[in-house]
């Protein structure tokens, strides 16, 4: 049986995908401003997933297979094009902060496609009112008439913001259904670098290379285009490939609670974003129905019982 690591690198790891996770929110943010939003999106994603494709198969590890491809290709169409591309779009508009409470109800819409459509969890007392609270939660936050002396929230970011995490949960469930490489890390970067080249075609089509110029771009957009590549999915990816080997899903999983307040709390302080009375009660909310969703045992119908597994753990490439 393999040692288990010294403390300090377990406590490392969690450091990284707590703080590094959290602060690629603002990363974006500030990249959007000077980057189109598809184009930063395909440049992060396809020089991460060629770096880690190239790093995989030095180190041995088999190239998928056509189907492999196929199935990398579908969730790199769910997780890159639609999820981060809606993400990106919406920081041009959302601050940062709010952009990471609203993707923190992705265990929500994970609950209720396991309810009403995959019947793999029965609707408790406890899972109705972590529902309610977390969709108050997102209410509060978008709701124009609510806003408690805050600037509304752009109403086309926030609904892209709410399709981004809905599609994250749809691919969440289906990573389990589809053929993928065995090895996790050819798997992110086999669906990291189809959803690379597919934004890439998206940023064609969307008119974006046209009014670009490089030589407009500041080096804090660079500097933020390389800490999402490297830190946010590259090393953040790593950390957490790595502690899933020795720690639980549920503990790794943590992640999603503190992300949102790392993001809330720089956009405050280095982005200079807002934080009112809206936005505190949105994210305790939020936070509320994540943590009481993902600490709730799992009632399985015993129908699929391993597809009530799919809300355990994300898909690796999903994390920012």
């Amino acid at each position: 049986m393999e040692p288990r690591p010294p403390s300090w690198k377990i406590l490392l790891a969690f450091a990284i995908i707590y703080f590094v996770w959290g602060s690629t929110f603002l990363a974006i943010r500030v990249g959007v401003h000077e980057v189109p939003p598809f184009l930063l999106a395909a440049l992060r994603f396809f020089a991460a997933g060629l770096a880690l494709y190239g790093w995989m198969r030095l180190k041995g590890t088999p190239a998928p297979s056509r189907r492999e491809w196929a199935g990398a290709f579908f969730l790199g169409t769910l997780i890159f094009v639609i999820d981060y591309g809606c993400v990106f779009w919406a920081e041009q508009r959302v601050p940062s902060g709010i952009a990471a409470v609203v993707l923190a109800t992705i265990p929500v819409f994970i609950t209720l496609l396991e309810i009403t459509f995959l019947r793999t969890q029965r609707l408790t007392v406890r899972l109705c009112l972590a529902l309610i609270v977390g969709i108050c939660g997102v209410a509060v936050l978008v709701n124009h008439s609510f806003s408690l002396g805050e600037v509304p929230i752009n109403r086309p970011g926030a609904i892209a913001l709410l399709v981004a995490a809905f599609t994250w949960s749809v691919a969440t469930i289906l990573t389990r259904r589809l053929p993928l490489p065995a090895s996790k890390p050819m798997s992110a970067a086999a669906q990291m670098l189809t959803g690379g080249v597919q934004l890439f075609v998206l940023t064609a089509l969307s008119g974006e290379f046209a009014g670009f110029r490089v030589q407009a771009v500041s080096w804090n957009a660079w500097f933020a285009l390389l800490y999402l590549i490297i830190a946010g999915s590259i090393v953040g990816f790593t950390a957490y490939v790595w502690l899933l080997h020795y720690e639980s899903p549920t503990k790794v999983g943590t992640y999603a609670y503190v992300n949102p307040v790392v993001a809330v709390i720089l956009g405050y302080f280095l982005g200079g974003e807002a934080v009112g009375l809206r936005t505190l009660l949105g994210t305790l909310l939020v936070l509320v129905s994540v943590i009481t969703i993902t600490t709730t045992p799992k009632a399985v119908t015993g129908i699929h019982e391993k597809d009530a597994e799919a809300g355990a753990e994300l898909n690796p490439a999903e994390a920012d």
